[in-house]
C-alpha cells in the first residue's frame, strides 16, 4: 500500500476505531446509536416562539398567525432542539402557521431519542393538529433526519396534505454508509428509516429539495427519494446541508 493510499484510509480507520471503542464500552444497540446519531440540546429558551403544549407538557414551539391558510408541522434535524429552528420560519408563507415538534429527549421534553419515539411523537403531534384545525390543510416539512418520521406519517389513514423534504435521505442506512464502514453501520444502526417504502402509497403533492454541495447527506440521496415517488417535484439548490434557509433558498408552500 502506498503512503497516499494509507493516508486516505485514516478517516475510515479512525471511524472504525471510535465505533469499536463505543461498542466495547456501551454494548451493541441503542446506546451506541444514540451516541452517533442524535445530538440533542436541553436549553430552556423559546426564542420568542409560542410553546406548543399537550396538557402541561411542552411538545414543541409554534409561530402562529390568525386564520392561517395552511398549518405546517416541521420535523427538524438530529441536532439542537425545536426552539432553535427560527431560521426556518422565513421559508414558510407568512400566511401559514408553523408548529415545530420537540423530539423526546430534546429541549424540555422527557424521553429517549429513537426511531420509535420520533415516529410516535410525530404521529401524536400531527393528530393534535388535525383535531385543532379540522378545516385547514395540514402539511409536513422535514429537515434532514426529520425525513424519517415525516415519511412515516404518509402511512397513516389520513396522511398529510403535502410533504416537503429538505436535504433528506432515502434510506438512513445508505446515508450512514457515506461516513462509516458498512459493517459497522449494520452492527449499530437500529433506527433505519426506509422512506421509499413508507411513501409507496402516498398520493399527495411532494417537494424534495437537495443541496448540490451537501457533504452530510449527499444530493444523490435526495434524487433517490424523489425518484421513488412519481409525483415528487425535485429541486436542487446551490449550497451545503445547513445552508438551505440562507436567503430562503427553499420555499415551503402549499399548494
Amino acid at each position: 500500500m502506498t503512503r497516499r493510499r494509507l493516508t486516505g484510509c485514516w478517516p475510515w480507520l479512525l471511524a472504525a476505531l471510535l465505533l469499536l471503542t463505543a461498542v466495547a464500552f456501551l454494548g451493541r444497540g441503542g446506546a451506541v446509536e444514540r451516541l452517533f446519531l442524535f445530538f440533542p440540546s436541553r436549553w430552556g429558551h423559546t426564542n420568542d416562539l409560542t410553546p406548543w403544549t399537550r396538557g402541561e407538557e411542552i411538545i414543541g414551539y409554534a409561530r402562529l398567525v390568525e386564520s392561517p391558510e395552511n398549518v405546517w408541522l416541521l420535523l427538524h434535524g438530529n441536532a439542537g432542539q425545536a426552539a432553535d429552528r427560527t431560521y426556518a420560519l422565513p421559508c414558510f408563507s407568512a400566511r401559514d402557521s408553523v408548529y415545530i415538534l420537540e423530539y423526546p429527549g430534546y429541549g424540555r421534553r422527557p424521553g429517549t431519542p429513537s426511531k420509535e419515539s420520533f415516529n410516535q411523537a410525530a404521529q401524536e403531534g400531527y393528530q393534535l393538529l388535525r383535531q385543532r384545525y379540522p378545516q385547514i390543510p395540514i402539511a409536513v416539512a422535514a429537515e434532514s433526519l426529520g425525513s424519517g418520521p415525516t415519511a412515516y406519517l404518509a402511512t397513516l389513514p389520513q396522511p398529510p396534505d403535502k410533504l416537503v423534504f429538505i436535504v433528506p435521505f432515502a434510506r438512513l442506512s445508505d446515508a450512514a454508509k457515506d461516513h462509516f464502514p458498512a459493517l459497522l453501520v449494520n452492527w449499530f444502526l437500529q433506527s433505519d428509516w426506509d422512506n421509499p417504502t413508507a411513501l409507496a402509497g402516498y398520493e399527495g403533492p411532494m417537494d424534495v429539495f437537495g443541496a448540490a454541495a451537501d457533504r452530510v447527506i449527499p444530493v444523490r440521496h435526495a434524487r433517490t427519494l424523489a425518484a421513488s415517488v412519481p409525483q415528487a417535484n425535485l429541486v436542487i439548490f446551490d449550497g451545503g446541508h445547513n445552508e438551505w434557509a440562507h436567503g430562503c433558498r427553499v420555499r415551503i408552500r402549499h399548494p
